[in-house]
C-alpha cells in the first residue's frame, strides 16, 4: 500500500482510505453524466451499480498494491470532498503511475482537485515511486485537463484507454 496517501494532508484536505460507509456520500457523483462518461462506467445503467463497481475497483487496488483513490476530507468542516490518488495503470502496454481525481459536483471549481493532485505529485516524487507521472483524461473532460496543467503536466498524446478516447498528460521529476 505504498502508493496510498493515508494520513497525509494538504492545506485544506486530509487523505484517508475509502470505507464502506462512504457509499451514500459518494453515490451522488455517479448520478452525473460526467462520471458515467469519463470513468468508463457507461455500460452500467444505474448510479448505485456504478458506485458499487467503483468501490470494488478501489478495494481491488488496495488489496493488490496498485495504489488507489484516497477520500478527501475538508480539514475545517469534516466534509467529504471527493477522491484522489496514485494509480498503477497500463497505457499502450506500458505500466505507468497516474494521478487520478474525482470531486463531488458540489465542490467543483474550488481548487480541491488541483490541491489534492499536487499533494499526490509531491508524495510520489519524494517517495521516488517514479521519475514521471501521468493523468489519463477523457478527451471531453476539459475540467480535468485544467487540473493536470495546473499540476505542471503537459499534453503528451491521445490514445485509447478502457475503450475510451483519452489524452495523456505527463510531468517528469525535475
Amino acid at each position: 500500500m505504498r502508493y496510498l496517501l493515508t494520513g497525509e494532508e494538504s492545506e485544506r484536505l486530509r487523505f484517508r482510505l475509502l470505507q464502506n460507509d462512504d457509499f451514500d456520500t459518494w453515490l451522488p457523483f455517479f448520478s452525473t453524466p460526467e462520471a458515467e462518461k469519463f470513468l468508463g462506467l457507461g455500460g452500467i445503467p444505474e448510479p448505485a451499480d456504478r458506485c458499487r463497481k467503483w468501490f470494488a475497483i478501489i478495494r481491488n487496488r488496495y488489496e493488490n498494491d496498485l495504489g488507489g483513490m484516497n477520500v478527501l476530507i475538508d480539514k475545517g468542516t469534516g466534509e467529504f470532498i471527493g477522491q484522489c490518488g496514485l494509480l498503477v495503470q497500463e497505457v499502450d502496454n506500458i505500466k505507468e503511475l497516474e494521478i487520478g481525481y474525482s470531486i463531488l459536483p458540489a465542490h467543483w471549481d474550488k481548487g480541491y482537485a488541483t490541491e489534492a493532485a499536487r499533494k499526490c505529485k509531491e508524495y510520489a516524487f519524494s517517495g521516488k515511486f517514479s521519475d514521471s507521472l501521468i493523468s489519463i483524461i477523457h478527451i471531453e473532460n476539459t475540467r480535468s485537463e485544467k487540473v493536470a496543467i495546473k499540476n505542471g503536466m503537459q499534453f503528451e498524446k491521445r490514445t485509447m484507454f478502457k475503450d475510451m478516447p483519452v489524452n495523456v498528460f505527463r510531468i517528469r521529476i525535475s
